[in-house]
């Protein structure tokens, strides 16, 4: 970009676009400092609370005005191009949109793991999922229109509904009334890992808090047991896995 432009007017049509795309980025970055501050203060019941009641505001304005000024219309809260887009053209962009979301993660740990080392990335990664699980989980809840503590049946159909279903293969069994088990059968990290020879990530402490965190925000009743995760070793027909029992059924 020119040096000497002093104001967003004397910007070229392309650093103009540049522009455009920074400042959605600004948004992002504003809304989720907003929430992290909200929890902070209040804790993270009640921003999920909150959060809900911001979103479905924010993003109706947002997506609202966007539609004006680019010209296409909203039914029902939704965008009419999704709307018209085939099942399986939606399906599709959800595994994109997935896929982004992994490759997301993976630039934040890797951007503190070559700047201040592993340990740090770990330790960083780990805190990330004890917020990230518990929202997702309450998103879910929200989408699903779960009931409160929906017990063990609620969480399968939570699982399913994770951001990580759409890009690895999972499987449900049925111990008893009281206690399922969750594997991961294949992970698109550890798969990537096991083409380049590398051993397993060692992903253990995080698995502990995201599923911990996970299952606990769908029902606290719901207490989590790690069966074997890296660094353990497994079996090849999964690389994790997880028991979910429930008190009181």
């Amino acid at each position: 970009m020119n040096k000497d432009v002093e104001s967003i007017d004397e910007l070229s049509q392309q650093d103009t676009a540049r522009l455009v795309m920074d400042m959605f980025h600004r948004i992002v970055i504003h809304y989720a400092l907003w929430f992290t501050e909200v929890r902070h203060q209040m804790g993270m019941e009640r921003a999920l609370d909150i959060l809900k009641t911001a979103s479905d505001r924010s993003i109706g304005i947002q997506l609202s005005r966007l539609a004006k000024f680019i010209g296409f219309e909203m039914k029902d809260g939704v965008p009419e191009p999704l709307l018209n887009m085939s099942k399986a053209s939606l399906q599709q962009l959800l595994d994109q949109i997935a896929v982004n979301w992994l490759a997301n993660d993976g630039v934040w740990f890797q951007a503190v793991e070559f700047s201040s080392g592993m340990d740090d990335a770990k330790r960083c990664n780990d805190t990330c999922w004890a917020h990230f699980s518990p929202f997702e989980a309450r998103s879910i809840t929200n989408f699903l229109n779960l009931a409160p503590q929906p017990g063990l049946d609620g969480l399968k159909k939570a699982l399913n509904f994770r951001v990580y279903a759409r890009i690895n293969k999972q499987r449900i069994i049925e111990e008893d009334s009281d206690s399922i088990v969750f594997q991961m059968n294949e992970c698109r990290v550890q798969n990537a890992r096991k083409r380049k020879g590398l051993d397993d990530y060692p992903c253990k402490s995080g698995g502990m808090v995201e599923y911990t965190y996970f299952a606990r925000s769908i029902d606290k009743r719901i207490s989590t047991e790690c069966i074997a995760c890296p660094p353990d070793a497994h079996p090849d027909d999964w690389y994790c896995a997880w028991r979910f029992k429930i008190r009181g059924g």
